[in-house]
């Protein structure tokens, strides 16, 4: 690939991202999109926007980027919890490091690699991209110790930042922990693989276990029940709930339910009966009790403790000789439990785990076949060799550099589409309890699914297309594989450079503007003919937008040193990215459960793993190029690298698994201290329902909060000229959305 077919890409993904901001800016102005475009505000609130037109809500604004960047670190807490926080270090982080090597490697190490070898260097557009890599560093050169100097450098930088990270993230933490003295889960402890009892049901059984074992700190528990049939019919009302839910007491809402696009039904009442909050809650659990005496139990259950300390000691303590038997965990939040996999039997999720295992081998080997198609289009010239009649595209020059510089990334992107998906489906086989773990084990496999299609077999394909002329014996031979791979990664770096354009700021036009959403939206509106401003809201996707970021990371490591030219590129990208994740949570993304932080140690993890195939991948070039003191120097850096790793893990690591006791004892005696303990006695026997609807629940909170609310019209932008109106949405009143993970 030359200059001029990355120029065409970043020409392309330029336009793109210009042409989408703006388009967002003037999106997010409309009141018919409020819904789409300040979901997180009507998660809280509800609206009737009345808006006569004016000219201002068609220009484009950079109002949204000024309030993105000036919002506080307490602000983006408050609204989307520790998770959030944590994700925006950690694309803060990549902003700080990668400055520092872009600095270090454009204006060291760069012109290094393209003065490194005695040659005609052509005109710039026509300038082949391999002249800015290592590659073109002479065998035996001294200036190699200036790769290895930049090496030391990134990696100091990357280490100590990530050291300041991790020691503000545990406090961080902590805080979270100790911010409230009702967290349901503290209490909370989950029991599965009870044993069976011919003559009793597991309700008696588990009763006896602890009341006889932890006769002094057991307090009640929650059996849980086969969620099938109602679990269905919840899903249902909950449909229902949204389409025939009111602003008052009374709501007329035929013309929504009864008409279309297509069709003219006349339009049916319906009256909502007014009833107070305490019996609609009173008569939702009295027939889920009902229901539940006549639903088969599981062998599972929530226990609760009268002490934090109790609970966490149960939940850490193994409670039987036979560890298939009495397993405990310690409780997600109510708001975060996944009811529907504490029914499957303990017993057989390590054979769900190891279908999951083969399942994703299967997967991954044949998504290598994308992988082969999308890299052999980079190297259109030696494609040509294979298939001759592709020799009338290339001579195109516009063809070609769409073909090498564009289309690669494009197509690989796509197929990468379906990986989220199926990575939570098999997350919800292998029996995660928690939403939030559900997720967290869907952004690892997504992880490691990108690191190995994108990097990893993509050199591995760079290598086998480079040399298919050779010898394709090369290729399984072992003596040639190291030089084989020193010649792939910078090489791959090219279309790197070019994924980093397509997927990275592409992407990010296309999350703000929410196309999916929009086009529910535009189909409830016009088709539906419904006007209402609420919509479906979204929590934010963790599982995508983190693997993405750390792999870009990834990228940014490993091609530092040997092609640095494609550091401005991912800083743009992180800058970018910066922007629009501050804007959707903010504006768009609804929090209802999280992890406590619990996404960084994945962060440090992956950095460090990027950090140390870095030094490894070095080592190999360095051999390669015959410079035995850049050789020795590298060695030391691994085995430092892997030392930091190791002193992270013990100090930081273990307050992300488990709650210190020192903490939930001194929190008890708090409770006792300020007369709590009754109160959380009596909260803790209604906070976990089963077979109670979401709907009603984000409802009845919202009636907690404001139990005299009444609708508030909403002027938006009346004034011409002000632009910005519309986009603090501020003085609204608490109502009901339905979230989805």
């Amino acid at each position: 690939m030359n200059i001029s077919a990355l120029l065409t890409s970043a020409g392309i993904n330029t336009a793109v991202c210009v042409g989408l901001f703006s388009l967002y800016s003037v999106l997010r102005k409309q009141p018919s999109l409020v819904g789409v475009y300040f979901g997180q505000k009507l998660s809280q609130s509800k609206s009737r926007c009345e808006d006569p037109f004016w000219f201002g809500r068609l220009i484009p604004s950079a109002s949204w980027i000024v309030k993105a960047w000036e919002a506080s670190e307490d602000e983006l807490y408050a609204i989307g919890g520790v998770d959030a926080v944590v994700f925006l270090r950690a694309v803060v982080f990549s902003i700080r490091v990668f400055t520092v090597a872009a600095i270090v490697c454009l204006f060291l190490v760069l012109p290094l690699n393209y003065f490194g070898k005695e040659m005609d260097h052509k005109e710039f557009p026509d300038e082949q991209l391999i002249v800015f890599t290592i590659g073109n560093v002479e065998e035996g050169s001294r200036w190699l110790w200036a790769h290895c100097l930049a090496l030391y450098i990134i990696t100091c930088c990357a280490c100590i930042l990530l050291y300041f990270e991790y020691k503000n993230i545990t406090k961080m933490r902590l805080t979270h922990i100790t911010a409230s003295h009702s967290y349901p889960s503290h209490f909370t402890v989950i029991v599965r693989a009870i044993p069976w009892v011919q003559e009793e049901s597991y309700n008696e059984t588990l009763t006896k276990f602890f009341t006889d074992f932890y006769s002094s700190s057991y307090l009640s528990h929650q059996m849980i029940h086969h969620s099938g049939t109602v679990q269905k019919l919840m899903s249902d009302a909950e449909k229902m709930y949204k389409i025939l839910k009111s602003t008052h007491k009374e709501q007329y809402c035929g013309t929504r339910l009864m008409r279309c696009g297509f069709c003219g039904g006349t339009a049916t009442s319906f009256k909502m009966l007014s009833d107070e909050r305490a019996s609609a809650r009173r008569e939702t659990c009295s027939e889920s009790d009902g229901l539940d005496e006549r639903k088969k139990e599981c062998g599972a259950a929530l226990v609760f403790f009268r002490t934090r300390y109790a609970a966490l000691v149960a939940s850490e303590a193994l409670q039987s000789t036979n560890p298939m038997s009495w397993v405990t965990d310690s409780a997600p939040e109510p708001c975060d439990v996944f009811w529907s996999n504490l029914c499957v039997p303990y017993r057989l999720l390590w054979i769900r785990k190891i279908a999951v295992i083969v399942a994703l081998v299967f997967f991954v080997t044949f998504f290598l076949f994308p992988v082969v198609f999308t890299q052999s289009l980079v190297h259109l010239d030696k494609l040509t060799k294979i298939f001759p009649f592709m020799k009338k595209l290339a001579k195109r020059k516009i063809m070609a550099q769409l073909l090498s510089g564009y289309l690669p990334s494009v197509v690989f992107i796509i197929f990468l589409y379906i990986v989220p998906p199926l990575m939570m489906l098999f997350s919800t086989l292998e029996g995660a309890i928690s939403r939030s773990g559900r997720k967290r084990s869907t952004c690892i496999k997504v992880m490691y699914f990108v690191i190995w299609n994108v990097f990893f077999a993509n050199i591995l394909t760079e290598a086998a297309i480079d040399h298919y002329q050779v010898s394709i014996t090369k290729l399984v031979d072992a003596k040639h594989i190291p030089n084989l791979l020193a010649k792939a990664v910078p090489a791959t770096a090219t279309f790197f450079m070019t994924y980093v354009l397509t997927s990275g700021w592409a992407s990010l036009s296309v999350e703000l503007i929410q196309p999916f959403p929009l086009l529910c939206n535009l189909f409830y509106r016009f088709i539906l003919r419904n006007k209402d401003d609420s919509s479906y809201a979204y929590t934010f996707p963790y599982h995508t937008e983190v693997p993405r970021v750390l792999l870009f990371g990834l990228l940014g490591f490993t091609c530092s040193i040997l092609a640095p030219l494609i550091l401005p590129f991912l800083l743009v990208y992180f800058v970018l990215a910066f922007l629009v994740y501050r804007n959707q949570i903010i504006n768009v993304y609804v929090t209802e459960y999280e992890s406590g932080g619990l996404y960084w140690p994945i962060v440090h993890n992956t950095t460090i793993f990027s950090l140390v195939l870095t030094q490894i991948i070095a080592l190999g070039v360095f051999g390669l190029k015959e410079s035995p003191v850049s050789l020795a120097f590298t060695f030391p850096l691994i085995i430092c690298t892997l030392l930091f790793h190791q002193y992270c893990r013990h100090r930081f690591n273990p307050v992300f698994r488990k709650i210190p006791a020192k903490v939930a004892i001194e929190m008890d005696r708090e409770d006792e201290q300020y007369g709590r303990v009754e109160d959380i006695h009596q909260k803790l026997q209604s906070a976990y329902c089963q077979f109670r609807s979401k709907a009603l629940n984000l409802h009845t909170s919202g009636e907690q909060n404001n139990t005299e609310s009444s609708s508030v019209t909403v002027s938006v932008g009346t004034e011409r000229g002000d632009a910005s109106r519309f986009e603090d949405v501020d003085e609204i009143t608490p109502g009901k959305i339905i979230v989805l993970d």
